[in-house]
């Protein structure tokens, strides 16, 4: 089973070509080739190109739990980079389909700036949270995929270890969600620790990155122009009317990869 691995800021994805594996992963088979010492290691696999009736094509994106997301801005950067690098759509922009909706992806350079139309962001009312004896107030919002951003004064990856498991399994989330905790730089900067759903402590993320940006904007913290700071690295997100996003960072292609089945066993 052939894998083309990429990382956007740290966050990797394999990629796996359906004519490569004709029949869709299980949920046991996805999470033992994502396991980083059982298997070849990743966020998440990203299965496409798939067929689509409006798009280029149609995306299947899974969590490393065996889950499907919704979305990923990271993913879908490499996903799109791995399109052009294996010439696999010639139309420009690239548009494509998920389980969040369809995107539109420009690839300006293939490593350094990929910029996704992320969609509108929708927010829901806060929620006051206690988790492990702190309150939190929540702001929710969905960018295809769900979000739950807290604007702090000081944020760490020890505090999102601590928190982040309990406000994604939290009942007040049905679904699970995604976990930023925010610190605002200034009118143009922030700094964001992710907990992702399905995935744990992430170095980076394309729709945190969204999220999180959108609720400082709404909050009147910052100005549309925001450049997101995350442990992996920096993206760039532009913030439109009715908060439609543009997301923009790099890809990195790290190589491809032959899974032997004795692996699987």
């Amino acid at each position: 089973m052939k894998f083309y691995k990429y990382h956007a800021l740290g966050n990797d994805y394999l990629v796996l070509n359906p004519q490569d594996c004709p029949n869709l992963l299980d949920n046991d088979a996805i999470i033992r080739i994502c396991h980083r010492n059982f298997g070849l290691g990743s966020d998440g696999i990203l299965y496409g190109p798939l067929p689509s009736d409006n798009a280029d094509c149609a995306l299947k994106i899974f969590n490393p739990d065996g889950s499907e997301a919704e979305k990923s801005g990271n993913g879908l950067r490499i996903f799109a980079r791995y399109l052009h690098d294996y010439k696999l759509v010639q139309s420009k922009p690239i548009k494509v389909l998920t389980l969040g909706g369809e995107v539109t992806i420009d690839i300006k350079d293939p490593s350094s700036a990929i910029t996704v139309d992320m969609g509108s962001v929708r927010f829901a009312d806060d929620a006051q949270l206690n988790i492990n004896g702190t309150e939190y107030l929540c702001h929710i919002a969905d960018i295809g995929n769900p979000h739950c951003v807290i604007p702090l004064d000081s944020i760490s990856p020890e505090l999102t270890h601590k928190d982040g498991p309990a406000l994604e399994t939290h009942p007040h989330f049905p679904n699970r969600t995604n976990v930023q905790f925010l610190k605002v730089i200034d009118k143009n900067n922030i700094q964001i620790e992710i907990w992702e759903r399905g995935a744990g402590y992430t170095l980076a993320s394309g729709s945190s990155s969204s999220a999180a940006a959108a609720v400082a904007h709404k909050l009147g913290y910052c100005d549309e122009q925001i450049t997101v700071h995350m442990p992996g690295g920096i993206i760039q997100i532009e913030i439109g009317e009715n908060y439609s996003i543009r997301m923009t960072g790099p890809t990195t292609r790290v190589g491809t990869y032959e899974l032997d089945l004795e692996a699987m066993k």
